[in-house]
């Protein structure tokens, strides 16, 4: 059964990922990797919230399952993100491929603790 649940939330993930990454890019005339950006950090947001909410006893296993391991994993990409990263710096793009980096690392933190502070607002 835990299966099913991973699988529902990827089913909602994967597409959800890859037409925002669309949308986002289309929007921005640049060689920086928003799209994928903007999946990493909303999925870091998304693990926050859900982190605080087991804490508290807001969240249960099955949701665990279905948002975080489903729905999030299928949404935020290591995969794509270093292959952006990778291709920045090999076509001498060297500042936008660090500045990916630390942005992601940074956004990605930072977007976990305003989950977790959302979280301890709704839910202690």
């Amino acid at each position: 059964m835990n299966w099913l649940l991973v699988i529902a939330g990827a089913a909602v993930g994967a597409p959800l990922r890859h037409l925002t990454d669309r949308a986002v890019q289309r929007r921005h005339d640049t060689v920086f990797p928003w799209g994928t950006f903007a999946v990493n950090v909303a999925g870091c947001l998304i693990l926050g919230v859900l982190a605080g909410g087991v804490s508290y006893g807001a969240a249960s296993h099955s949701v665990q399952l279905l948002v975080g391991t489903g729905l999030c994993g299928a949404l935020t990409t290591y995969s794509t993100f270093s292959y952006e990263t990778m291709r920045l710096a090999e076509s001498g793009a060297k500042f936008f491929a660090a500045a990916n980096v630390v942005a992601s690392v940074v956004a990605g933190l930072g977007a976990i603790l305003v989950g977790l502070t959302v979280a301890e607002a709704l839910w202690a």
